[in-house]
């Protein structure tokens, strides 16, 4: 069943005009990551990909990346629109925060783009932030999107969601 979009207000976009499949595209927008007082990743050059019903999940360069900070996982995952994915564990002093992240070393042609750019959890972390504006985690725990005040709902994710 699919539900009713939110009204969408003045400045917002709504994630039920997102397309499906899944399309990926540069942004000049700001986006940051800090963990523990420490710039995780800082850039003005992500990637943005946008499927219906979720909000934007940001892939970020490497040159964003602080280096040292992210390990290897054993973990993967695949995507039937960008392939495999691996992860990454995020190290902050004392603290790992472990599959926190992922990225597509090999993504399928239609996400290219992609290619060893790295995406965040929201939830773990202590701020990320689109333009200055702290986001919210998409909800459920499993998809990686990033909500902001632009967006307008409802999110895949919520309960009752999983058919959508």
């Amino acid at each position: 069943m699919r539900p009713r979009p939110a009204p969408v207000a003045p400045g917002q976009e709504s994630v039920w005009d997102y397309p499906r499949p899944a399309i990926a595209e540069p942004s000049g927008r700001h986006v940051r990551i800090e963990h523990r007082g420490v710039v995780v990743a800082d850039t003005s050059a992500a990637i943005r990909t946008l499927e219906t019903s979720h909000p934007p999940t940001w892939y970020l360069p490497p040159a964003a990346l602080t280096p040292g900070l992210l390990r290897p996982s054993s973990r993967r995952s695949f995507c039937e629109w960008k392939g495999e994915a691996v992860y990454w564990h995020l190290h902050v002093g004392d603290a790992v925060l472990r599959d926190v992240a992922w990225s597509y070393p090999d993504p399928t042609r239609d996400f290219a783009i992609l290619r060893d750019h790295v995406a965040f959890y929201v939830a773990p972390l202590d701020h990320c932030s689109v333009d200055g504006e702290q986001v919210t985690p998409q909800p459920g725990g499993f998809y990686g999107g990033w909500i902001t005040s632009d967006l307008a709902g409802p999110f895949k994710g919520v309960p009752g969601s999983m058919g959508w």
